[in-house]
């Protein structure tokens, strides 16, 4: 009867019943993983935080420790080219801020009249735009406006270069008077995203915080049936200049004249299409954050299954592999895979070969015929030896190795009952 190579010979299960507390601190091995293979498995991830925190700490060296400028004058950001402070203010003394950057939600949102402050370093924001914004009783608060923006609302206003220093307010305007004085010039940390100017005015427009030289800072004018301030310099309302002098005065003022406040800072949807729309604008929005949670998924699974394959080996063809060595390595492989039945069925199908061998059945003979005479030779009880041949299950690695033993001991009370002369009492004589 002819069966496949056991996963352990005979031999193999005599040397581990040599040492029965080798054999169990193998299989303890196996169960649980050593410190040394767990730090193996943990050193992908080990490299990968040392590198977040080298390229964190160069970030931190290159950038001297300095925090980000964010977007200037924006209602949200805390840096000193923010305007978080006024924002808050203004917030405190019951005025709803509302911050937008787009042209559509600017005009829903001042809807039931409010003031509508506007910051545009870019020119984004077109002269319809500009248009949209005022009447229905909104404030228009304009400041560093630009020469389209000049055109629009009062074309008798022209820029006039920077401030030279602080000015008095010296003008009829109820936020100019409250403030008495202001400094519109750039501090240190803003002045490289702020760029202040001043006004010249040739009609009846109200000029405030004018210099020696008839520049001033604030013009007060109107435009559809609306007040404008043009304010010249972003520095008044920056989280870095609103304290100096009367800035604050003047910001609480100009802005809070209403209960609500646009705070908008114009983006490049405002500006206008002129040309057949891109492959982003047909592109749903999620399709973008879609793919690169793919480009995550993809960097992390194949630093999570990859493998370093070392050089290629050159070695002459066939191969010889011992049978000691292929029997080591499957059993390796059950003992890995917790493949316990796999290894006993291997197990008792070699037994069992050898077994019909020494009983003297045909090849053709079934399990049941070979534990019939097993048991009649070895006068055991037949269910005792058909459940180790065949039903016994092995729960854990105690049990395979008990039924190993068993088998090998089964194996060798056959070959001595029929030969009785290769028995303990020739060996002993």
């Amino acid at each position: 009867m002819s069966a496949p190579a056991p996963a352990r010979g005979p031999e193999t299960v005599q040397r581990e019943t040599r040492d029965p507390q080798a054999t169990t601190a193998q299989a303890a091995t196996a169960q649980t993983p050593t410190v040394r293979q767990t730090a193996r498995r943990a050193l992908p991830w080990i490299v990968l935080a040392v590198i977040a925190v080298v390229i964190a700490l160069g970030g931190a060296l290159l950038t001297g420790g300095r925090v980000a400028p964010g977007e200037t004058l924006d209602a949200t950001n805390p840096a000193p080219a923010g305007a978080k402070a006024v924002a808050q203010v203004l917030r405190g003394q019951g005025v709803d801020v509302r911050t937008v950057s787009t042209l559509d939600r600017a005009t829903a949102a001042a809807e039931d009249g409010a003031t509508v402050l506007v910051y545009d370093p870019l020119g984004n924001l077109t002269s319809d735009g500009y248009r949209a914004l005022t009447g229905e009783g909104r404030t228009l608060v304009v400041v560093e406006p630009d020469f389209e923006a000049l055109q629009t609302l009062d074309r008798d206003v022209t820029a006039a270069g920077e401030p030279r220093g602080p000015a008095p307010a010296d003008c009829d305007v109820p936020a100019a008077e409250r403030a008495e004085r202001i400094d519109p010039r750039t501090t240190s940390t803003t002045e490289d995203v702020v760029v202040p100017g001043t006004f010249r005015v040739a009609d009846d427009a109200a000029a405030c915080f004018s210099d020696t030289g008839g520049r001033s800072s604030l013009v007060r004018t109107s435009f559809n049936a609306s007040p404008v301030y043009l304010l010249g310099s972003a520095a008044v309302l920056t989280n870095d200049g609103v304290d100096r002098l009367g800035n604050a005065a003047l910001a609480l003022n100009l802005l809070g004249g209403h209960r609500t406040l646009v705070w908008y800072l114009p983006s490049l949807d405002d500006r206008p299409v002129s040309g057949p729309p891109d492959i982003a604008e047909l592109t749903p929005g999620w399709v973008t954050p879609v793919m690169l949670l793919l480009v995550v998924v993809f960097i992390a699974a194949a630093i999570w299954r990859g493998r370093r394959f070392g050089p290629l080996v050159v070695e002459s063809l066939p191969v010889v592999v011992r049978a000691g060595e292929t029997r080591e390595g499957r059993a390796r492989l059950y003992q890995r895979s917790s493949a316990r039945l796999r290894a006993a069925d291997a197990l008792r199908v070699g037994t069992i070969g050898r077994l019909s061998a020494l009983a003297g059945l045909p090849t053709t003979a079934t399990v049941s015929e070979v534990a019939d005479a097993v048991a009649a030779i070895t006068r055991r009880d037949r269910l005792a030896v058909r459940d180790l041949l065949v039903e016994r299950i092995p729960q854990t690695d105690r049990d395979l190795i008990a039924l190993s033993d068993e088998l090998a001991e089964l194996e060798r009370a056959t070959a001595s009952a029929v030969t009785p002369s290769a028995g303990p009492d020739r060996k002993n004589g």
